[in-house]
């Protein structure tokens, strides 16, 4: 395993290869906006929160049609609510 971050034209290679693996169309995932949802809920919330919360943001798009739109939408509402957090103090 590599630390070595991946340059932009990796990361596109990778996600190539896991979509083709996983029968999905690498046109449907919208990348920019999975990356802006993940990086708001790092920066807000937690960065562990970042990767669970990508992965609750494909569940909730495929529940709900599992198309390009449904996808932003799930992120779009993911990142506000990320903007938005404050944690109540126990």
């Amino acid at each position: 395993m590599s630390s070595t971050p991946l340059p932009p034209e990796a990361l596109d290679e990778w996600l190539t290869a896991l979509a083709d693996r996983l029968q999905l169309d690498p046109a449907d995932v919208p990348v920019g906006d999975l990356l802006d949802a993940a990086r708001d809920i790092a920066h807000n919330v937690a960065r562990p929160a970042a990767p669970l919360s990508t992965f609750l943001i494909g569940l909730a798009a495929a529940k709900n049609g599992g198309t390009g739109t449904d996808i932003e939408a799930a992120c779009a509402a993911a990142s506000e609510l990320a903007r938005d957090w404050a944690p109540e103090k126990l």
